[in-house]
């Protein structure tokens, strides 16, 4: 054989050869790893934070619970709307974007009749032996690689009896 015979069976021999296809077939498929592994990070992010606000529900409705229309020698009795949403956002709650945080709070009478129900009434009904709802919402920004990037809205309800 001579050598451009030689010469062009290597050239055939190297296109049909497969010593590239496992890099390539590796590249394709760690692509999908790292985004389901970026995914479930995401996901365990969101639960931390989902904790994170059921916490600042909790801490806000026993907060206002306390400041009812009765109460007294404290430096922000009698709670508003505004007040109530300062405070959560003046919390330091780690890896929360504070400003993605909002309360919302609701006055609730007692009925009379039994059993009893609670009715919204605004807040002249910041009186004790009435009740406080407080909602935290929150909007996660869920975001992965190579992924249209999303918000999460988590939300978490807590409601107290005013004692003061």
């Amino acid at each position: 054989m001579t050598d451009p015979e030689l010469a062009g069976k290597r050239y055939l021999r190297a296109l049909r050869g497969e010593e590239g296809s496992a890099l390539v077939e590796f590249a394709l498929s760690s692509i999908v790893v790292i985004m389901m592994m970026f995914g479930l990070i995401q996901c365990c992010f969101a639960l931390y934070s989902y904790n994170f606000v059921s916490d600042a529900s909790r801490s806000a409705s026993r907060y206002a619970m306390v400041r009812g229309a009765n109460c007294s020698g404290m430096p922000d009795c009698q709670i508003t709307q505004a007040q109530l949403q300062t405070w959560v956002r003046q919390n330091a709650y780690p890896g929360i974007n504070s400003s993605n945080l909002t309360a919302t709070v609701t006055w609730l009478s007692v009925s009379s009749t039994q059993p009893a129900t609670w009715t919204a009434c605004g807040s002249q009904c910041n009186a004790p032996n009435n009740a406080v709802k407080v909602q935290i919402t929150y909007a996660f920004p869920f975001a992965i690689p190579f992924w249209r990037s999303t918000s999460l809205s988590l939300s978490s309800t807590s409601q107290m009896v005013i004692a003061n």
